[in-house]
């Protein structure tokens, strides 16, 4: 008699585990990581004579239609600036990308600050 009494209490506690939906976790959505201009100040809108004479010769020129690529590494990271032309203008630097050497995230004015503090610019 109590068994009959505990079934329907133990489909209750065992209902209560059953979940809903098609099983598939729930993805969160991507963290999106903040980009600050500070620190940046000396870089942006810069033309590359002007990079070159900031950071020494780059590591890297690449050149695709009307846009650059300068690349300039050291022991502690790697920063890519990209420079497009406005107009009839010379190209200038609009963005700035930096990574470590292994390929992790640095902030891009620590790079930045790294670069400019190589002996002899480079």
């Amino acid at each position: 008699m109590i068994r009959l009494a505990a079934s329907p209490i133990l489909l209750l506690l065992v209902a209560g585990c059953a979940t809903t939906g098609s099983g598939a976790p729930e993805r969160a959505a991507p963290v999106p990581i903040p980009y600050s201009g500070v620190g940046l100040e000396r870089v942006i809108g810069q033309n590359a004579n002007g990079l070159v004479r900031l950071f020494g010769q780059p590591d890297a020129d690449v050149r695709e239609g009307n846009a650059r690529k300068l690349q300039f590494h050291s022991g502690i990271c790697v920063l890519d600036t990209y420079l497009y032309p406005k107009g009839s203008g010379e190209p200038r630097v609009t963005y700035v990308d930096a990574r470590q050497p292994d390929g992790r995230t640095i902030d891009r004015a620590s790079c930045v600050s790294a670069l400019t503090r190589r002996v002899g610019g480079k």
